[in-house]
């Protein structure tokens, strides 16, 4: 799903109308390195050395859940997520979905390269309000593309898709602004 933009004859964007989401693709030419980064920081920081199933984050998340014998932690990397989103049912927290999880993302991997696959990324979660993809969140938090968005500004976005409503700038200012200063140290 897309959002549709309206423009007048002379060029000047009237409106924006969308469905249940609200998302516009763009290329990752237009999406800023530093909110790259910083979502690669805070979603999969060995995004760059693993094949889309990240096994020292799955051993991680295996013994601290074996330890408290609940879900307490999860080793998703951002093209399990990617894959997950795009294909499988997210709700279903079933062992045999979380293997299909990670054999698509290993596939994937195999198809698409590293930036390919954070562009997709990008275009494709959620960050709360409604915003689907960068700049549909960029537009809604800031009015701006996202090549214009400060460091601050990136990392503020790169800390909501773990938790859209609980670090939304509108509903939680104060957690919003300190998972933003988290990810900027």
């Amino acid at each position: 799903a897309q959002t549709t933009q309206i423009y007048a004859a002379d060029g000047t964007l009237l409106a924006y109308l969308h469905g249940v989401e609200n998302r516009t693709v763009i290329s990752g030419k237009q999406i800023p390195d530093k909110l790259k980064h910083a979502i690669v920081a805070v979603e999969d920081e060995r995004f760059y050395q693993h094949n889309g199933v990240d096994l020292e984050g799955f051993g991680r998340a295996l013994v601290v859940n074996l330890q408290s014998q609940s879900v307490e932690e999860g080793f998703s990397t951002i093209t399990m997520q990617l894959v997950g989103n795009m294909y499988l049912d997210r709700t279903d927290i079933s062992l045999e979905r979380k293997f299909n999880e990670m054999a698509l993302a290993w596939q994937f991997e195999q198809k698409y390269s590293k930036d390919e696959i954070l562009d997709m990324y990008l275009n494709t979660i959620y960050f709360g309000s409604n915003a689907y993809g960068i700049e549909a969140a960029a537009r809604t938090y800031f009015d701006k593309d996202p090549v214009d968005l400060t460091i601050a500004e990136s990392a503020l976005l790169a800390g909501l898709p773990q938790a859209p409503t609980a670090y939304s700038p509108r509903r939680n200012p104060e957690q919003a602004l300190a998972r933003r200063d988290s990810i900027l140290l």
